[in-house]
């Protein structure tokens, strides 16, 4: 059996030496097992060549299940090495100038538009965008914003997910009634594009946390349902220099304007200076609301975060545009910043 096993090295180093490949040298010694063990199962026990070969073919049935198990226990070493390596870099964080395996296939309807191309996808991969609320307006935000690829989408909601939500709120499913909204909007953000980091805070937004939130965050939208979120959310925006993209709805109509005193646009509160009384201003769910109204407008905040971030086309900046569904009617008007505003007038500058 040594006679053979030095003749297999020997056959190994002259294959260096001549410089064989790996998978030659291999080859050889695979032909040299091969024939040993041919000899050991067809010639008789006294036959000297098989007793030179070491008498039995048992040792070597042995060796030969040995080596065939070292292999294999190799190859799958590698294997899950090779797939533990591709699931850590698919996992990673991309740098911000580079785009993963697959992501330019999956934005190139963007990167053919020539007013957005790949700089306008580069700075939606590197923007982060927080959405306040991930009900009527914040589901179609979320999910455009998700597949648009924006890089970081913080979600911030303390409700939960209920059957009377399903009507309108399309980024939650029957099977998530109960489940917190930010954790079931992020399930759904990342099934469409699993590229993108969401963070969902499941908190209700207030003054203590609002301007540590809101400085991670390069623009925000607002789908919240209620003034004195609205006006926390503008205050802070403004003193913080971030652009606003608000959205808003009443029965069959939806207003959306993009307010941003930082380019001589009005704040929200230059166009609503103190919150109407109650009975003005019923919520849906005391007034109602068309299910895809949100849809609608929520879709059009997401379209104007995309020319912000991008700086594509004309922004709705000093502008308000209103969606009457129940007539099929649209129309836009100006909006002018007011000196006296208690928020972002000359006297608050």
């Amino acid at each position: 059996m040594g006679l053979v096993l030095g003749l297999a090295a020997g056959l190994f180093v002259l294959g260096m030496m001549v410089g064989a490949s790996m998978r030659a040298r291999w080859s050889l010694v695979l032909i040299l097992f091969a024939a040993v063990l041919l000899i050991q199962l067809t010639l008789p026990p006294w036959h000297p060549l098989r007793m030179s070969t070491g008498g039995s073919p048992a040792p070597w049935l042995i060796f030969g299940g040995m080596v065939v198990i070292g292999l294999l226990y190799a190859r799958l070493v590698r294997g899950l090495k090779a797939r533990a390596t591709e699931k850590e870099a698919a996992e990673a964080p991309a740098e911000p100038d580079k785009f993963r395996e697959g992501e330019l296939e999956r934005y190139a309807r963007h990167i053919v538009l020539r007013e957005l191309g790949g700089p306008g996808q580069k700075r939606l991969k590197e923007a982060r965008v927080l959405v306040i609320g991930a009900g009527g307006l914040g589901s179609p935000a979320l999910l455009y914003l998700a597949a648009a690829g924006v890089g970081t989408i913080g979600l911030i909601d303390d409700d939960t997910v209920d059957s009377g939500n399903l009507q309108r709120q399309v980024i939650h499913r029957d099977d998530h009634i109960g489940m917190p909204k930010v954790f079931s909007a992020e399930k759904a953000m990342l099934g469409i594009n699993p590229y993108i980091t969401v963070r969902p805070y499941k908190r209700r937004l207030s003054a203590e946390i609002a301007e540590d939130l809101f400085s991670d965050y390069d623009l925000i939208l607002d789908g919240t349902d209620n003034f004195d979120t609205r006006y926390l959310v503008n205050r802070v925006a403004v003193a913080q220099g971030k652009p606003l993209i608000s959205g808003a709805l009443s029965q069959w109509e939806g207003q959306i304007s993009v307010f941003d005193p930082g380019n001589d646009a009005p704040c929200y509160q230059c166009i609503f200076p103190e919150a109407p009384a109650p009975e003005l201003a019923p919520s849906c769910a005391e007034a109602g609301v068309l299910g895809p109204l949100p849809g609608v407008i929520g879709t059009m905040m997401a379209a104007e975060a995309v020319k912000v971030i991008s700086g594509a086309g004309s922004v709705l900046r000093g502008e308000m545009l209103i969606y009457d569904a129940l007539w099929g009617e649209t129309r836009k008007i100006r909006l002018k910043r007011r000196a006296d505003c208690p928020c972002c007038g000359v006297s608050q500058a």
